[in-house]
């Protein structure tokens, strides 16, 4: 399996590491015929990303263990990697969360509640989004 340097269109990297949230979104998306790599560490999302080069990230930009800026520093920092949509969701009152993200590169930030609502929509506007940025 050779494709080191294509996106993988059926493959999402997810950094969340809350079981059950996880859990929830991987079966929403393979619903969708989607399959689901699992980032738990910043290594994770460096060496999962390298191997799979997948057509999307969703990243918890409040999860406890994993810091989401640096994994959006470690994902934008790799060429090959720049142009993969991301979707991230945080707490709808954190504005400097949203602002920071976004300033970092993030193609859409929602809230939790509107990413638990509408994941499978929200990753479909990402992936249309990420067609265009890849000129």
């Amino acid at each position: 399996m050779n494709q080191t340097n294509e996106t993988n269109q059926k493959t999402i990297l997810v950094g969340v590491t809350d079981i059950f949230f996880y859990t929830k979104v991987r079966d929403a998306l393979m619903s969708k015929g989607y399959r689901i790599e699992r980032a738990r560490t910043q290594q994770d999302i460096a060496e999962k990303a390298s191997a799979t080069i997948p057509s999307a990230f969703i990243l918890n930009m409040n999860d406890e263990t994993l810091n989401a800026f640096q994994a959006l520093e470690t994902l934008t920092a790799d060429g090959r990697l720049k142009t993969i949509p991301i979707l991230a969701f945080a707490n709808h009152e954190e504005v400097d969360t949203f602002n920071r993200a976004r300033a970092l590169g993030v193609t859409k930030i929602v809230s939790r509640n509107e990413f638990s609502a509408r994941l499978k929509d929200l990753v479909e506007e990402i992936l249309a989004a990420g067609v265009r940025g890849k000129g």
